[in-house]
């Protein structure tokens, strides 16, 4: 294993904290801003039919992927949690092997979901959401297209886990760009000029996906160089001591992901019971959510990059200080956030559908999505540090019985106050979520300590 004794210098005062934050993150914003604009320009396009049914059946359908590709989640994790450390200690040869692995072990999951594509819709269509009529035979139709994409989807999350380790912030933005700019156009080709409907959306997404995955590899090879690391397979790629940590962090991130994915999955299913008006405004509404979920995510993947490289290379000091100013930007956002949705949520939400029983109904819930950056400011931050210090146990810990704040605030509100208390219950959840990870923090900068007595 090569080895370097040189690390990346990191900024010494608060101006240069501020001015290292914003490069790092100004691209992952723009990048993750558009990762939800494959689910914008689908919701857009659908939004254009007269008939809700078309717009519910593709918010229904995208709800499905993401909720089986989230619980893959760990393979973008925990990849950015153990380059950025191997880049911290400057293991750059360890970095291939990381890469190799995900990689595999992502394409393997896909080619496994399209095999089983039969069981996982009967699941998905019959026991979790349940939809009837023409919501559920659109969604169907989505489902069996998208479905070809996932092995795509999967290898695109490992790559830009060693994309975010390495801190090639700018990558992702061209990576994230180039899938999202084609979806959109494939949209607007095969669904308002070739007027093939939910199978145009679904088939733009796929074809987006591939491209995506092939672009991904060229960024990978070429980061992997610029960093000093030859494009080459370690001969212990599966040595027990490699694969033993993977699988660590990857099962209990597959058990955090779940339980983060409970108010988002739950919400849906709440909604479909409601009806197909309560839905597409549901998911009109998720769509403006995750736009800003993503947004604030930028500085949490720069604190996951930072923090893990600052412990991987064992600096407590410059760990808390990446935290600090990472946390004071991202309320700066959050606050921002907030002000335009409230000001101008009702125009978003017409802007997304000309139904006009989801315009009556959606704008009574801009005040919840107002509150949401706020409440979700620290949630996400604290998740992008205890990624990239892979402290998964914690997290874990506290999304469990985050999910079940949630649970019981949904159980005792959802009879009384109907669609409100799903965004009552998520509001919870964001809070306990914070509060337990905050209770924790401390525990990770002990550790960080502990890493630099060692490499003393």
């Amino acid at each position: 294993m090569a080895e370097s004794t040189t690390t990346h210098a990191l900024p010494d005062h608060p101006r240069q904290w501020h001015a290292h934050i914003w490069r790092l993150t100004w691209p992952v914003i723009l990048a993750n801003i558009t990762i939800p604009m494959v689910g914008v320009a689908d919701v857009w396009v659908m939004g254009r039919m007269p008939d809700a049914a078309y717009i519910a059946s593709v918010a229904l359908g995208a709800s499905m992927f993401s909720a089986v590709y989230w619980l893959f989640g760990f393979i973008r994790m925990g990849t950015t949690g153990l380059v950025a450390q191997r880049f911290g200690r400057r293991q750059l040869e360890d970095i291939v092997g990381v890469f190799a692995r995900a990689g595999i072990i992502a394409l393997a999951l896909g080619c496994l979901m399209v095999l089983l594509q039969g069981p996982l819709a009967w699941l998905l269509f019959n026991v979790i959401f349940q939809p009837a009529g023409d919501v559920a035979e659109f969604a169907s139709t989505y489902y069996h297209i998208r479905v070809f994409g996932a092995p795509a989807l999967l290898l695109n999350l490992a790559q830009l886990g060693v994309l975010f380790g390495l801190q090639r912030m700018r990558d992702t933005l061209i990576l994230s760009v180039g899938l999202n700019m084609m979806n959109l156009i494939l949209d607007l080709v095969l669904v308002l000029g070739l007027d093939m409907g939910v199978a145009g959306v679904a088939t733009g997404t796929v074809i987006s996906e591939w491209s995506a995955a092939f672009l991904g590899m060229w960024l990978v090879r070429r980061a992997l160089q610029r960093a000093g690391a030859s494009f080459t397979l370690p001969s212990d790629l599966w040595d027990l001591k490699h694969v033993a940590p993977l699988f660590h962090i990857s099962s209990n991130l597959i058990l955090r992901t779940f339980f983060v994915q409970l108010p988002f999955l739950g919400g849906t299913i709440v909604a479909t019971g409601m009806g197909e008006t309560v839905l597409a405004a549901h998911g009109v509404l998720m769509q403006l959510f995750f736009v800003m979920t993503y947004s604030l995510d930028g500085f949490a993947h720069t604190a996951e990059t930072l923090t893990g490289y600052c412990f991987g290379a064992g600096k407590p000091r410059d760990l808390r200080r990446a935290t600090l100013y990472a946390a004071w930007w991202a309320l700066v956002l959050a606050a921002c956030t907030s002000a335009l949705y409230l000001f101008a949520g009702e125009a978003f939400i017409f802007w997304f559908t000309q139904a006009a029983d989801v315009r009556a109904f959606a704008p009574e819930f801009i005040p919840w999505l107002a509150l949401a950056p706020v409440l979700c400011t620290w949630a996400f931050l604290f998740d992008g540090i205890f990624i990239g210090t892979t402290h998964i146990v914690e997290m874990r810990n506290a999304m469990m019985l985050a999910a079940l704040g949630w649970l019981v605030t949904l159980l005792l509100t959802m009879d009384r106050l109907d669609y409100h208390a799903v965004w009552i219950a998520m509001s919870v959840f964001m809070l306990i979520r914070s509060a337990l990870l905050a209770l924790y923090y401390p525990r990770v900068e002990r550790h960080a300590a502990a890493e630099s007595a060692v490499a003393l």
